[in-house]
C-alpha cells in the first residue's frame, strides 16, 4: 500500500528565506508577505494535501474515469474532495489578482504545485489546466467574456481545458481543422474533433470551459490561420444562469498507462456555440499563454511525483529487513545497504535540485512582473523565459528515472501494483510527452534562446553560477564540514561550467547545419538541467556554510549536495561530448 505523504515544509522555508541569500517572498511582493507568511500557506496546503487529496490517490488509480451515457464520471471521492479544495480558498489563491484572485507570488503558487501533484497527481491536473486557462484569458478576453466565464474560474465554481490536439494534429498545430464559422450575432459555429483533452468531462464542477483552438473561414493556412475560443460544455443565459447542453459530445475516454483519475477525453464539436477570444489569427499566441503556465506547471508536478516516490521508497527501504548488510551490525534494513543507500541519497539529491530550479524560475517572473518598467526587467523576463523548456524537458525526464528508482529500492515488490510503487512510474511516464516532449522543449531552447542571441543568455546564467563558485570558495575558510563541501562543490561546478560553455559553444557553431544543431538539442537541454541542479545544490551549501551553529538538516543538505555534485553533475562532461559530435551518420 502507499505510504502517507508528507509535505516538504522545512525545504520551501529554506528556499525562500536562505538559499537565495534572502526573503525571496518579500523581495516579490515588495515586503506584503515574507518567508515566513508563505511557510504557513505551504504547511496549510500540506495539511490539506494529506488528509484530503493524498488518500484518494490510489483510488483513483484503481477506479480511474468511467465514460457512462455521454458523462463521465470520476472515481469516488473526487467530486467531495474538489469541492473541499474550492471551499479552502486554494484555487482563488494562486489566481492572478488581475484576474480576480488573491494573487500569491509565483515562488508559493511552486510549492503548492508540488505539494498537489505529490499528493495526487491526477486530481491536480485539473487545477493546472484551469489555472492556465486563466493566465491566457486574463491575458486576451473581452470585458464579456471576463465577467461570463473568468470570473468563475478564478472562483473555483467551473473548470477549464486546453483543446489543441486533433488525430491530424498534434505537434504540428498548423494542421488543426477544427472550424469556427461566425453567426453574424457575435457567436461563432465550432465543428471538428480534439483529442488527448485533460480533464475535458467530469462529474465535480457545474460547466467546463473549453479553450479551442480553430481555424476560420478563408483563414491563411498553417498556424497563422488560428484563432481562439471559448465553448462551455453547457451555454450560460444572460442572467448567469446554466442553459442547454452545448453541441460537445464526449465521444471516448482514453485508456491509459497512468493518471487513471484524470480523464482524457475525445471531444466532437457539432455546431458548438464558441466565443472569440482577442483577434481573429491571434490564437496560437494566446493559447501559447496557457501552454507556457501549464509547461512550468509540469516542472512542479514532476517534482511532486518524484518527491512521493521518494517517500515511499524511504519508508518501504526502513522497514524491510533482507540479507546482511555489510560493516553493519544485527539485522538492519536494506537502507543501510550500500546500493539502496546510494539509489535513496540520489533521489533525495535530484528532488531538492528540482524543488529548488522550480522555486528559482517562479521567482524569476515574480521579480519581472514586479519590476515593472525598471532597468532590468528584460534581462530577468529573458532568464525566466529560457529557463522555461529547462525546468520542464530535465525535471520531467528525471522524474521518470526517479520513479524507475523507487521500484528499484522496492526489489520485486516494486514491480508488483499492491505496493503502489509502480503507480509513481506509471504517473510519471506521460509528462516528457505532453505539453510538448522534450524535443519541442529542447528545440525551443536552442532555437529561440541560445542560438539566436548566439549564447548571451546562456553566457548570463554561467556568469551567475561563476558567482556562486566564489562565494563556495570564500566558505572553504570556515570550520567542519560545509568547508569541505564547499570546496570540492566549487571544484565541480568550476569544470562542469567550462564544459557547458564548450558545448554552448560547439552548438552555436552548428547554425550553418541545422540538423547537427537540433539532433543533439535534447543531450544540450538535459546539460543544463543537470548544471542547474548542481548549482541549486550550490547556493545551498553556501547558505549552510553562513550558519554560526548547525541546524537540524544542515547535515543532511551537505550530504545531499556532495551527493549530487560527484554523481549526477559528471552527467554535464559526458552530455557535452555528446554535443558536440552533432548528427552522426
Amino acid at each position: 500500500m502507499a505510504t502517507d505523504y508528507t509535505p516538504p515544509v522545512e525545504d520551501y522555508a529554506f528556499l525562500y528565506g536562505e538559499a537565495f541569500g534572502l526573503d525571496i517572498v518579500a523581495r516579490a511582493t515588495g515586503g506584503e508577505l515574507t518567508a515566513d507568511d508563505a511557510v504557513d500557506v505551504i504547511a496549510g496546503a500540506g495539511e490539506f494535501a494529506a488528509s484530503v487529496l493524498a488518500p484518494l490517490q490510489s483510488v483513483g488509480d484503481r477506479e480511474g474515469a468511467r465514460l457512462e451515457n455521454g458523462q463521465v464520471h470520476l472515481p469516488d471521492g473526487f467530486a467531495e474532495a474538489y469541492a473541499a479544495f474550492v471551499e479552502a480558498g486554494w484555487v482563488t489563491a494562486e489566481a492572478p489578482a488581475s484576474a480576480g484572485g488573491d494573487g500569491l507570488p509565483g515562488s508559493i503558487r511552486a510549492g503548492l504545485g508540488e505539494i498537489w501533484n505529490g499528493s495526487n497527481a491526477a486530481f491536480a491536473l485539473c487545477w493546472l489546466l484551469t489555472a492556465g486557462q486563466i493566465h491566457a484569458l486574463d491575458a486576451a478576453a473581452s470585458d464579456e467574456i471576463r465577467e461570463t466565464y473568468l470570473s468563475k474560474l478564478v472562483s473555483g465554481e467551473w473548470t477549464g481545458t486546453m483543446n489543441l490536439t486533433e488525430p491530424g494534429a498534434g505537434t504540428d498545430l498548423g494542421a488543426i481543422r477544427t472550424v469556427a464559422t461566425p453567426r453574424g450575432d457575435g457567436s461563432w459555429s465550432i465543428k471538428g474533433q480534439k483529442i488527448f483533452i485533460t480533464w475535458g468531462d467530469h462529474d465535480v464542477a457545474d460547466n467546463i470551459v473549453h479553450l479551442v483552438l480553430a481555424r476560420t473561414p478563408d483563414a491563411p493556412a498553417g498556424a497563422k490561420g488560428l484563432s481562439l475560443f471559448v465553448a462551455p460544455k453547457f451555454l450560460v443565459n444572460e442572467d448567469g444562469s446554466l442553459g442547454d447542453r452545448n453541441g460537445v459530445e464526449t465521444v471516448a475516454i482514453e485508456h491509459k498507462l497512468g493518471i487513471h483519475g484524470s480523464p482524457t477525453c475525445v471531444l466532437s464539436y457539432e455546431d458548438a456555440t464558441g466565443y472569440l477570444v482577442g483577434e481573429v489569427g491571434g490564437g496560437l499566441a494566446g493559447m501559447f499563454v496557457m501552454m507556457n503556465s501549464a509547461r512550468i506547471g509540469m516542472g512542479f508536478q514532476a517534482t511532486g511525483i518524484a518527491d512521493r516516490a521518494l517517500q515511499q521508497a524511504a519508508a518501504y527501504a526502513a522497514d524491510r529487513h533482507q540479507g546482511r548488510v555489510l560493516d553493519r551490525e544485527g539485522d538492519a534494513p536494506i537502507a543501510e545497504h550500500p546500493d539502496v543507500r546510494r539509489l535513496l541519497l540520489s533521489m533525495r539529491s535530484e528532488v531538492f535540485a528540482m524543488r529548488a530550479l522550480g522555486v528559482y524560475v517562479a521567482d524569476l517572473f515574480d521579480r519581472a512582473e514586479a519590476s515593472g518598467e525598471a532597468s532590468g526587467e528584460a534581462d530577468l523576463e529573458r532568464m525566466a523565459e529560457f529557463f522555461v523548456p529547462i525546468l520542464k524537458g530535465w525535471a520531467t525526464e528525471d522524474a521518470v528515472a526517479l520513479t524507475s528508482e523507487a521500484i528499484q529500492v522496492h526489489g520485486g515488490m516494486g514491480f508488483i501494483e499492491e505496493t503502489g510503487a509502480a503507480q509513481h512510474y506509471r504517473d510519471a511516464r506521460i509528462m516528457p510527452i505532453y505539453e510538448g516532449t522534450t524535443a519541442i522543449q529542447s528545440n525551443d531552447l536552442i532555437g529561440r534562446k541560445v542560438i539566436r542571441d548566439q549564447g548571451a543568455t546562456a553566457e548570463a546564467l554561467f556568469a551567475q553560477i561563476d558567482e556562486t563558485v566564489a562565494a563556495l570558495r570564500a566558505a572553504v575558510g570556515h570550520d567542519g564540514d560545509a568547508a569541505a563541501v564547499a570546496g570540492r562543490t566549487a571544484d565541480r561546478l568550476e569544470r562542469a561550467v567550462a564544459s557547458a560553455r564548450r558545448a554552448t559553444a560547439d552548438l552555436i557553431g552548428f547554425a550553418a547545419s541545422p540538423r547537427d544543431a537540433h539532433a543533439v538539442s535534447v543531450p544540450f537541454l538535459m546539460l543544463l538541467g543537470v548544471l542547474a541542479g548542481a548549482w541549486m545544490h550550490g547556493l545551498a551549501v553556501v547558505a549552510v556554510a553562513a550558519h554560526a551553529t548547525p541546524g537540524d538538516k544542515d547535515a543532511e543538505r551537505l550530504t545531499s549536495a556532495d551527493f549530487y555534485g560527484a554523481h549526477h553533475l559528471p552527467r554535464v562532461h559526458a552530455l557535452a561530448e555528446t554535443v558536440a559530435s552533432g548528427e552522426t551518420a
